[in-house]
């Protein structure tokens, strides 16, 4: 069975032209990508490049900050939670209080002549097996094709139009965008688009397109590429800021060039191959039928929302999200922001950046598991260029040694506070929280070279804290001043409040945090006086508690919350993406946080697509297939655009990453030392496979499974180790050598 594949399950396809943007196709190659709308008579491609930001970088950090920081700390301790919260709003925001925002590169329409009439076998595609969009449709007896694609090896997007017949192509092709455009410039058999993201000081781009036509007329008048009476026609797109090089539009057109002198199979070929090289390492199967395959996709949802079940669109869903991270995030791109690289506005919700008290670390959850590691990288690229800036935020506004950031970061790697918003902007766990992915990145990939690039990185960020951190009046080290992010608690006096003394999720953050340092000290076997400090200061960090509810505590008081079912759950990163809650060490907090997640949900709670993406994998930990089954239902039913994007809403990636992770948690987990084989399996899911998920120690599974019980595994050492696997009563103990695999039968044997 695992040897099958259900490649007619792999392909998003619609029956018509997408007319809102959530309807419309997603491509890139972790740079350069963009939207597909597949109209007839003018086909719109939304260009996006990673880079295109407004302004420059700058020093935002709160020069009134350091004096003020005793002060603050005096009524927070006090429990004068309102004057807290207004000194904190003159003292420690952000001068001015945003970051920069990302930008979409422009708008690229092609107009096609001779197109009226009535359209037959009109068919929308994207297919997640070679990462192309094709478009196909029948008009006045002429068979019309569109192929589009985004090469991450070419670093150009490619679209390739043909007809079956000859001399019926004709198209106007210009470019538009909605503001900070210089200049638009045709050449012979070309166009480029020019201009600056907010003035002279801001970002530089280019973007050419060129056209290459069979047996037809190519030409340009006034700023529009036309090419006439074609047989087939090759468009070639590439793009270049001055984030990365000086002479950008040299760049741009010297990519170009390089690009049409392979021809358009070869630039097929070879982006076809590339993407294929991730994109096929993960196989799954959870059940399909065969006639909801042959649904449309926004009718297959439709159809789910209509009460049925659909586990093929599960598998689908899931490698969608496998085919976002590769398109949006490769190695020496800029990691995916709240919107992969897909975002249409000049002033995207929530300026499209880095929000870092969960959204860019949930686009990362299934780059371990799901057999993407390469994916991660640009993530690492961004904290190590976070490390300056923030080292200069820890000095000129905490006094504090090391490197720190707040809930947001932008290109520049900003680390100064983000908004004037106190449920979030004064929150300190930001590199925190970061800097754990290097640990999860060597986890599942024991290297040593990456490890000893990892380590001062993860060192950097606890030296902040082993400044930052004060006792409170129990003796325990507490941040201060922080905030649960992004909720709000009710005093005992009526008032309510954010900032605060302490929250249950740093000192979970510090926990992981601490013990991966002094881990990574031992392993290294160096730094032993700094992984001495830790230690001590990890005895004294507080320790979960258990609330009025039998919840786990958010706060280190157990306050009244204002929003009970907050879409926050910070209280459990203990539980997910954490590992501090499991049952072999702390059963009592996984009692604690089923209670806890009940209570959210009864009051609301998942509400947006990344929380409810983050309550399957909650779910997912606390081993209970069908309630992580049920909320994955939810995620597609209530927070799925048709296009699959998920939405907040409006439309963030998170949930769709946070949920493809949470499928293979309910699969595989091997956060407790151990390989744990089906821990989540719902009854809907009765038979099927997941071929090359990765697991913690260098270990990628094969799983077969029948009548909802495990029937075979394959396991494939990368590393030479011990390794124990377990499926549910069953434990089976592993010495596996570098290179080698085996097979267990469902009883482990």
């Amino acid at each position: 069975m695992m040897d099958e594949q259900a490649n007619q399950d792999l392909r998003l396809w619609y029956r018509k032209p997408a007319i809102e943007w959530e309807e419309a196709l997603p491509f890139g190659n972790g740079r350069l990508g963009g939207m597909v709308f597949g109209a007839i008579q003018t086909e719109h491609l939304q260009l996006n490049e990673d880079s295109v930001w407004y302004g420059g970088p700058r020093n935002r950090n709160n020069p009134d900050a350091l004096e003020n920081l005793p002060r603050l700390r005096e009524l927070l301790m006090a429990g004068r939670i309102k004057e807290a919260e207004s000194l904190a709003v003159l003292a420690f925001t952000g001068t001015p209080e945003s970051q920069r925002h990302y930008q979409p590169l422009g708008d690229l329409f092609l107009a096609y002549g001779d197109h009226e009439g009535e359209v037959e076998d009109y068919r929308r595609e994207l297919d997640l097996q070679d990462a192309s969009i094709t478009v196909s449709y029948r008009l006045n007896g002429v068979s019309y094709k569109r192929r589009i694609f985004s090469s991450a090896v070419d670093q150009v997007i490619v679209m390739h139009l043909s007809a079956d017949q000859p001399g019926k192509l004709s198209i106007t092709a210009h470019f538009e965008r909605e503001r900070w455009l210089d200049a638009i410039l045709p050449s012979q058999d070309s166009i480029t688009m020019t201009g600056f993201c907010g003035g002279q000081e801001g970002i530089g781009f280019a973007c050419t397109v060129q056209a290459v036509a069979e047996n037809g007329r190519v030409f340009t008048l006034g700023d529009n590429l036309l090419v006439e009476k074609a047989d087939n026609i090759l468009l070639v797109l590439s793009a270049a800021t001055s984030f990365r090089h000086k002479d950008f539009k040299k760049k741009c057109r010297r990519e170009l060039e390089t690009a049409l002198k392979k021809g358009y199979n070869k630039l097929y070929a070879r982006h076809a191959e590339d993407y294929r090289q991730l994109f096929d390492r993960v196989r799954i199967n959870l059940g399909n039928s065969p006639e909801k395959m042959q649904m449309p996709t926004d009718e297959r949802l439709a159809a789910l929302r209509a009460g049925g079940d659909d586990p093929g669109l599960a598998s689908l869903y899931f490698q969608f999200g496998r085919y976002l991270l590769i398109s949006c995030s490769r190695p020496g791109t800029l990691p995916a922001n709240l919107q992969g690289i897909w975002n249409k506005d000049f002033h995207p919700p929530w300026g499209s950046k880095y929000t870092i008290n969960i959204n860019t670390e949930m686009n990362y959850w299934p780059a371990e598991t799901c057999n993407l590691p390469e994916c991660h990288l640009p993530l690492f690229d961004l904290v190590e260029r976070m490390r300056e800036p923030g080292r200069r935020t820890a000095r000129e506004m905490y006094g504090c040694r090391g490197f720190m950031a707040h809930h947001n970061t932008d290109i520049w790697a900003d680390t100064a506070p983000q908004d004037v918003w106190i449920p979030a902007t004064f929150w300190p766990m930001g590199a925190a929280w970061l800097c754990l992915h290097y640990w999860e990145h060597y986890l599942f990939n024991p290297d040593m070279d990456f490890l000893k690039r990892a380590y001062p990185v993860i060192r950097e960020a606890c030296e902040f804290f082993a400044d930052f951190l004060i006792e409170d009046q129990k003796g325990r080290l507490i941040t201060c001043p922080t905030a649960s992010p992004e909720n709000v608690f009710i005093l005992p006096n009526g008032e309510s409040g954010s900032l605060s003394a302490g929250s249950a999720m740093d000192s979970q953050i510090l926990h992981e945090l601490f013990t991966a340092c002094i881990k990574a000290s031992e392993i290294l076997e160096a730094d032993g006086e700094f992984a001495g400090i830790l230690k001590r200061m990890l005895n004294k960090l507080p320790q979960p508690e258990i609330g009025r509810f039998g919840q786990v505590q958010e706060w280190v008081e157990d306050y009244e919350e204002a929003e009970p079912g907050h879409r926050h759950i910070s209280q459990l990163f203990g539980l997910h993406p954490g590992a501090m809650f499991n049952r072999k060490d702390t059963p009592h907090l996984l009692e604690a946080s089923r209670k806890t997640l009940e209570r959210r949900l009864s009051h609301g709670g998942g509400h947006t697509g990344w929380s409810r993406a983050w309550i399957i994998n909650l779910w997912a930990r606390l081993e209970d297939g069908e309630k992580a089954h049920e909320n994955l239902l939810a995620l597609l039913k209530q927070s799925t655009h048709p296009n699959l994007f998920d939405t907040h809403p409006p439309f963030q990636i998170d949930g769709n990453f946070g949920g493809t992770a949470g499928v293979a948690e309910m699969l595989v987990q091997s956060h407790t030392g151990e390989i744990q084989l089906l821990p989540a399996l719902p009854r809907a899911w009765d038979g099927g496979f997941i071929q090359g998920l990765r697991a913690r120690g260098g270990y990628i599974l094969s799983i077969e499974w029948q009548k909802g019980r495990l029937s075979k595994v394959l396991i494939h050492a990368e590393h030479s180790g011990d390794v124990t696997v377990s499926y549910k009563d069953m434990q089976r103990k592993l010495h596996l050598e570098a290179g080698q695999t085996i097979a267990l039968a469902g009883n482990l044997s």
